[in-house]
């Protein structure tokens, strides 16, 4: 089958070349087009003038009937097809332009092109002449009117991104807040806590102001010895009532810090992350909660499985890069449930962490602005955890979050009730509604097999049409989100994502609507090894299934060009082209299910750090800590002491000095691993408390750990990322296939006699 997989990666980059090609031509064009100069000038003197009182709406008013009426005027196919050539040729003009009014710009192009597809297929493609093609129809007008909505609200959600600065700190250091420090642990191991604990316990802020607690739900005694080991407080309740929410709040009753820093277990502060937040408490007695990234430092199950980790965006880092600074504009940001700080009197003027809802973070925030009270926002990562590590653990955590907007969604409305802006509602309601995909998203998946298999209409009007509506629309969408989102989420991933969790999040969101109280809270499990490579058959159960539907789809599709449907070519290409893009997307789920070794018990990161290596014999060696984890690190020697270099044999003794500011701090260490070249691989061995708080100092708590994280990702480029997932697509089909031969072949061995010859 390898040649099969072959000749598919071919045929796709024989496809996209001519493309490339052209947007190439295009792209130089356009960096000829000497607009800069004025883009500069229209923002000296208009950002100025939107803030004359009423000037803002009146600009609003004015595009919207503008809108309205290009939304709504009608076009024969030779105007419509000039319009989607003038919409794209300026796109790619503005594309090339810094700044935020390009990005208006574009988004505005974008809801043009958007709005006259939706107005033709309003008004133009809805007749349907059997109660089943009615319903079918009908389902995927509603499918795609969600897209609307959500492209709509996503657009205003992320008009004018705040990008808030940390605010100095007021005062003397005697006048700073009181801070209780929480991490909240159930079931995860110690040495996933260990160096939370240890992170927390360096914070830069008066120690005489600062308290940390673990706060065990397990009531182990080995986490009570540590937190006494430690000096760290200890906090457990009877029960456990209310899961995490229920935790936080009992916590809440045993302290009195004025703020509260709430961690996950995992995930491990920066020294620098009180002096980055609390500033904003100081300077506005109304902020009530202020929020920081959740960065991880080992990879996803997509990022391991599909191989893109530091390479393409991960899920989780359009939310944190650029929703949630644009919820900042809007005084929307959210709770993420960790890396932030809360004031203690407003959480308890609304009665602590919410415990109606299994998304308790984002629910205490939307009781918090109900209230009056203001958030904070500051996209700078002062923490780092560990990202799920098998793809079921993935779809459980996906699945919590989406019944738990459902139930908000259901229970206390965003849209209704007092206190919020307008503002305020659609960037909640925007959020809610983005877990209602599922359903969505699998009449996507599965809408051109009405036509392929049964011959009925869903969309009636003649393919060339639809395709002169539908092309604007979906061509201006991803040009102005690669624009927009480019640099924290790739154009076509979100619909790799949103693949795989589908079937999973679509049954407990439309439970969460009938039934709010339907389901539970269940905790991510961080820390676990994957032993052995696999395909998780079971998770990819759902999208195994589409997939064999849509290849059988496709097969019809083909006999109805060459035989059935020769009468109606392009209605049977255009229905071909939907399913194999469908493939292609159900191909990239299914890689994501073949699940690939991780064995290591603490995560590495990758680093570039100075380091000296201390031999047996006395001498001191420059090299450089290229990874480094609680257990041990890897080293690199320079090139000027490499002359000096003799192999280590396993197990030598060896120190190694790491800096925390300008003072350094020696490790004890073994050799683990010495391959030659100045590489080397060391592992420590019996540090005290001391040098275990030195070493979170010399590494995970510096600073700056993060800040280069994504220096050498990916920028986005639509094509190149729609071929990547296409390879990944056929590359995914061929891990199937290959998984299952082993597991046919297995089985066969197994079950043969053993008098069977081999």
């Amino acid at each position: 089958m390898r040649w099969l997989w072959r000749g598919v990666a071919l045929a796709l980059n024989l496809f996209f070349w001519p493309i490339r090609l052209f947007l190439r031509a295009m792209d130089r064009l356009a960096t000829h087009v000497n607009v800069g100069k004025g883009m500069r000038l229209a923002d000296q003197w208009l950002t100025p003038a939107l803030e004359i009182p009423g000037l803002r709406w009146v600009i609003l008013a004015i595009g919207a009937v503008t809108g309205l009426v290009v939304v709504t005027t009608p076009f024969n196919w030779f105007g419509q097809l000039l319009f989607m050539l003038l919409c794209w040729g300026l796109s790619l003009v503005l594309r090339r332009l810094p700044g935020r009014y390009p990005s208006l710009a574009l988004a505005a192009i974008s809801l043009l092109a958007m709005g006259r597809y939706a107005w033709w297929r309003l008004t133009s493609s809805i007749e349907f002449d059997s109660v089943i093609e009615s319903f079918l129809g009908y389902g995927l007008l509603a499918a795609e009117a969600y897209t609307w909505l959500v492209v709509v609200q996503g657009f205003i959600q992320t008009a004018w991104p705040l990008h808030r600065r940390p605010a100095e700190l007021q005062g003397t250091p005697a006048s700073w807040p009181t801070v209780d420090v929480y991490i909240p642990t159930y079931n995860e191991p110690l040495s996933v806590v260990r160096t939370t604990v240890l992170a927390s316990m360096v914070l830069d802020w008066p120690q005489d102001k600062v308290k940390v607690f673990i706060l065990d739900d397990g009531r182990r005694e080995e986490f009570r010895a540590f937190a006494e080991s430690m000096g760290v407080g200890y906090i457990v309740r009877p029960d456990n009532n209310h899961a995490k929410a229920g935790n936080l709040n009992h916590a809440l009753k045993k302290t009195d810090g004025e703020l509260v820093a709430i961690f996950d277990c995992d995930h491990i502060p920066t020294r620098s992350f009180l002096t980055t937040a609390v500033g904003w408490f100081q300077r506005d007695p109304k902020c009530a909660m202020l929020q920081t990234p959740h960065h991880f430092f080992s990879p996803d199950p997509f990022e391991r499985n599909l191989g893109t980790f530091r390479r393409v965006p991960n899920e989780g880092a359009l939310f944190y890069g650029l929703i949630q600074d644009g919820n900042d504009f809007w005084n929307a940001t959210f709770f993420c449930g960790s890396c932030a700080v809360i004031r203690r009197g407003p959480l308890l003027e609304v009665g602590g962490i919410a415990v109606e809802t299994v998304t308790e973070d984002a629910h205490t925030a939307l009781k918090l602005h109900r209230r009056g009270y203001t958030t904070a926002y500051i996209n700078e990562a002062q923490a780092a955890g560990l990202a799920t590590e098998s793809l079921s653990a993935h779809v459980g955590q996906r699945i919590r979050w989406a019944r738990g907007m459902a139930q908000i969604f259901r229970t206390d409305n965003p849209l209704l009730g007092k206190g919020l802006t307008l503002w305020q509602r659609i960037c909640y309601s925007n959020a809610m509604l983005h877990f209602f995909f599922g359903l969505p998203r699998l009449v996507f998946l599965t809408a051109p097999m009405a036509y392929l298999f049964f011959h009925i209409y869903i969309i009636h009007a003649h393919a060339f049409l639809l395709a002169l509506y539908v092309l604007p629309y979906i061509v201006q969408a991803g040009v102005a989100n690669a624009h927009v989102q480019g640099k924290y989420r790739h154009t076509f991933w979100a619909e790799v994502y949103e693949t795989v969790l589908a079937w999973y999040v679509a049954l407990p969101t439309t439970l969460a609507i009938i039934n709010p109280k339907l389901g539970k809270f269940n905790v991510t499990a961080k820390g676990g090894l994957v032993e052995r490579s696999y395909f998780d058959w079971t998770t990819s159960l759902p999208y195994t299934i589409l997939m064999v539907l849509n290849i059988a789809a496709f097969g019809v599709g083909l006999v109805r060009l060459f035989w059935w449907n020769t009468d109606e070519t392009s209605t049977v290409v255009m229905n071909l082209i939907w399913t194999a893009y469908s493939l292609f997307m159900l191909g990239a789920a299914v890689g994501v299910a073949a699940e690939a070794r991780q064995v290591r018990k603490m995560h590495r990161v990758a680093a570039t750090l100075p380091a000296t290596l201390y031999l047996p014999d006395g001498r001191a060696l420059h090299a450089t800590c290229t990874d480094y984890s609680l257990s041990g690190l890897g080293l690199q020697l320079e090139q000027l002491d490499l002359a000096q270099w003799q192999a280590l044999p396993v197990g030598t003794e060896v120190h190694v000095g790491l800096w925390w500011d300008d003072c350094e701090h020696a490790f004890p260490a073994k050799v683990m691993l010495d391959p030659g070249r100045g590489t080397l691989g060391v592992e420590f061995e019996n540090l005290s408390k001391e040098q275990q708080i030195a070493l979170v100092q010399c590494t995970f708590a510096r600073p700056d750990s993060w800040t280069h994280w994504n220096d050498n990702q990916e920028p986005d480029r639509p094509l190149l990322g729609l071929q990547e997932i296409t390879h990944l697509g056929a590359q995914g089909y061929h891990t199937m296939w290959t998984a299952l031969k082993n597991q046919l072949r297995d089985r066969f061995v197994k079950n043969r006699p053993a008098s069977a010859p081999a």
